[in-house]
């Protein structure tokens, strides 16, 4: 066993591998390795030797590897996360979901007319408009200028409250409460754990105003889904952009599917062609930092549960 010795499993990924070896690392199996960068899900995962030190992850939700007991049966490993590697396909697959509602591109589409006056009064704007972005992580720092170019303001909730570059405001997550009067539109962006489940619900939403969007690009637990179905029934909010929902697949017949105020994609924010190139940059980073002996990005908090 070397120093930079990484095991790629379960499978080899060209990629990855390039990636592994431009950064320092030397491919090794996984008896005689002191990194593993694993490219699927938590079903499936080795029981780890003593000799592994590090674990990079492929997703940046890592909900399933704490559900499992992945990562509780091996306390003394260190494991990495893929967050921040998809932060700008995700960042632009949310803003875009916003822009389709708030211009009324769904009403477009249906109306198949030129009959202007039918959807003038639905057509709104970003510009000068509050966009508050729960979860200020990678997406949400990176969703900030893309709002900003457009002239609207971001509020960044996070678990610290510390301030946010670009955000006109920051909230520690315990002050949500207080956003709401100032916003018109939200996106979630936050890790899924047991403390975020419901994060929006009925109170929140209700909070919020006829004209608000609510985008949700993290898991679809964060999301009430039977309160977000009431609020749009009501007009309580204008719409919803999902790129994730609860349940996930969202089956045949789903009252989501027939909302005329919703817009739904099938959890492809991250697609595959885009994902496979930023996952071996992220690994290259985080290969390069290990074999150095330098912080890696994207920590996993055991505590925290992401």
């Amino acid at each position: 066993m070397t120093a930079n010795s990484i095991a790629l499993e379960p499978s080899a990924d060209p990629d990855v591998a390039e990636a592994i070896v431009r950064a320092g690392g030397e491919l090794a199996d996984l008896d005689s390795a002191r990194g593993l960068v694993w490219l699927a899900g938590a079903e499936g995962f080795p029981d780890l030797g003593a000799n592994i030190e590090w674990v990079q992850l492929a997703a940046a939700g890592v909900e399933d590897f704490f559900t499992s007991g992945v990562i509780g049966r091996s306390p003394n490993v260190q494991f990495t996360s893929a967050a921040g590697a998809y932060s700008r396909t995700v960042a632009e697959h949310a803003l875009a979901l916003l822009l389709a509602g708030v211009r009324a591109i769904p009403d477009h589409l249906r109306a198949r007319s030129w009959q202007q006056q039918e959807l003038a009064g639905r057509i709104g704007t970003l510009r000068d408009s509050t966009v508050t972005i729960i979860g200020a992580g990678g997406i949400g720092r990176t969703l900030i200028p893309m709002l900003a170019a457009l002239g609207a303001h971001a509020i960044a909730v996070s678990r610290s409250g510390k301030p946010v570059p670009g955000a006109v405001a920051t909230y520690p997550i315990a002050r949500l409460p207080e956003v709401w009067p100032e916003t018109d539109h939200i996106v979630i962006s936050a890790p899924a754990t047991p403390a975020t489940r419901h994060l929006v619900g009925a109170d929140e939403l209700g909070r919020l105003k006829p004209h608000s969007w609510v985008i949700n690009v993290a898991r679809g637990s964060l999301l009430d889904t039977d309160a977000l179905i009431a609020a749009l029934r009501s007009g309580v909010i204008g719409g919803a952009g999902l790129d994730v929902t609860d349940p996930e697949p969202l089956p045949d017949g789903h009252p989501l599917w027939d909302l005329p105020n919703v817009i739904i994609t099938p959890h492809d924010s991250n697609p595959p062609s885009l994902r496979r190139r930023a996952f071996a940059d992220h690994v290259g980073a985080n290969v390069a930092r290990f074999v150095n002996g330098c912080e890696l990005l994207a920590r996993v908090d055991p505590v925290m549960g992401y």
